[in-house]
């Protein structure tokens, strides 16, 4: 049998009254706030082919491709569509299946007949792909993107009782790691433009004073757009501390041609099923330009031993499986392709709100995507959005069936798992406000014009 992964149109989460009753009366996060958690549905429910990768087609040649692609979709879709659409999934992974099928099941049957599960040639064949679709030297393939991020921190030094600069907003493993490295994370405020980590915020925390014991800097590409890399890694030389790629959503993504995860000192990806490159389970992987970063951590992830029953440090059991490498290396190939029609509906959805009259250059609109920095190219991970009465859109849009999802509803220093760490709400209010406002809507390679003029429609329609 082959399982499917198939995401929810809309997350509705379980809060227990008790987990309620603390969130509020601890004063960090809002009712509001909680009704984001329990999302649109909690009323009616108790819970909730291209390149070789090795590779590139310019930036150029890509964005032609998307003019082109932008200019049949305005042709083929400039009026509104007459049909109403049953349903628009966030995410819809079967499509993707469908195409590749047959190879995929050929790759799962290539490691069953080899019956060697985990590490080993798939593993060893996928890191040298990788390597080289990113522009590294080195890649070293784990069990999730969590353990990637926790093996880039260990080898680029981070010990406990450092700190790490982080931001606030971003998927929780991006502060938990530094958790389990034995470190502090320090939370830094965004850029309101990209969401992405702040440079400025990041400059005057260093300037006022650094820490004597800083690790690491962790920037996060947030959505598929590479953080500000020129102003961060002059930063990073300046105070001389190691800066760590959070690319979890970035593969193929750029910032000045160079591709996220060869920026860095390491770089920590994630395949979980919804990311761009995706499994078919948890995988992850870590990129880098220092051969004693890669030994050490292919060290760490198989329980600080360089062979059996050898144990030079306390590791972790966090090697890669072979079939999700064997998957891996089948999608690999496409990820150009599929980053380019992210890119290409991403336009889409540009165009269709702006003649929907939701966004105003001024900035005071229902609807205000989210900006892109010259320098980089987005591969859409995510399309979000800020929007106006947020709540009542995600409601008014899961009963036409339409996905939508947070991203993220509370920032991390408001989490409750980092309450020891004495940040209150209030201090870090462009991640707040991010929290309050962002909506991704639905983003896939095989997302259909029909859909995105449906889901465009039904949002004016909300707003009308």
């Amino acid at each position: 049998m082959v399982m499917r992964f198939r995401p929810s149109q809309n997350c509705n989460y379980m809060y227990r009254h008790h987990n309620q009753r603390m969130l509020l009366t601890s004063g960090r996060i809002t009712s509001s706030t909680l009704q984001t958690l329990r999302g649109p549905n909690f009323a009616s429910h108790s819970t909730r082919s291209a390149s070789r990768p090795s590779e590139r087609r310019s930036n150029e040649d890509l964005d032609t491709d998307l003019l082109e692609f932008s200019r049949s979709v305005n042709q083929s879709s400039s009026s509104k569509a007459t049909a109403r659409i049953a349903s628009v999934p966030m995410l819809d992974l079967s499509r993707q299946y469908a195409q590749l099928r047959e190879p995929i099941l050929a790759a799962v049957e290539r490691v069953c007949s080899s019956q060697h599960f985990i590490l080993g040639a798939e593993v060893d064949e996928l890191e040298r792909e990788l390597a080289a679709f990113c522009g590294a030297a080195d890649a070293v393939g784990c069990a999730s993107g969590t353990a990637a991020l926790w093996l880039a921190l260990l080898a680029v030094g981070v010990h406990p009782g450092d700190t790490v600069l982080t931001t606030a907003f971003s998927f929780f493993a991006s502060a938990s790691a530094i958790v389990r490295a034995g470190a502090r994370p320090v939370f830094l405020d965004v850029d309101p433009h990209t969401l992405n980590l702040d440079p400025a915020q990041v400059e005057s925390y260093l300037r006022a004073g650094r820490p004597a014991r800083l690790g690491a800097m962790l920037p996060v590409h947030l959505y598929g757009q590479c953080a500000d890399m020129d102003a961060l890694r002059r930063l990073a030389a300046g105070f001389q501390v190691p800066l760590v790629e959070d690319a979890a959503q970035a593969i193929g993504a750029s910032w000045r041609d160079k591709r996220a995860g060869s920026m860095g000192a390491a770089a920590a990806f994630s395949f979980y099923p919804s990311k761009n490159l995706s499994a078919y389970g948890d995988a992850g992987l870590v990129t880098t330009n220092n051969p004693d970063f890669g030994a050490h951590m292919r060290r760490l992830r198989n329980h600080g031993s360089p062979h059996r029953y050898l144990h030079e440090e306390i590791g972790w059991n966090c090697r890669l499986d072979a079939i999700q490498a064997a998957v891996l290396r089948v999608k690999l190939p496409h990820v150009q392709k599929w980053n380019q029609q992210r890119r290409e509906r991403a336009a889409t959805y540009d165009r269709l709100l702006t003649q929907s009259g939701l966004t105003s250059p001024t900035g005071d609109a229902a609807i205000r995507p989210l900006g892109v920095t010259p320098h980089a190219y987005h591969v859409y991970h995510q399309y979000v959005v800020r929007a106006q009465k947020r709540e009542g859109l995600r409601q008014f849009l899961a009963d036409r069936k339409i996905g939508t999802e947070v991203y993220y509803p509370i920032p991390l220093h408001l989490q409750m798992a980092f309450a020891y760490l004495g940040y209150r709400e209030g201090e870090l209010p462009e991640s707040e406000r991010a929290a309050r406002e962002v909506l991704a809507l639905p983003m896939f390679p095989e997302l259909s014009a029909d859909e995105q003029q449906w889901v465009v429609e039904s949002v004016a329609e909300f707003y009308s």
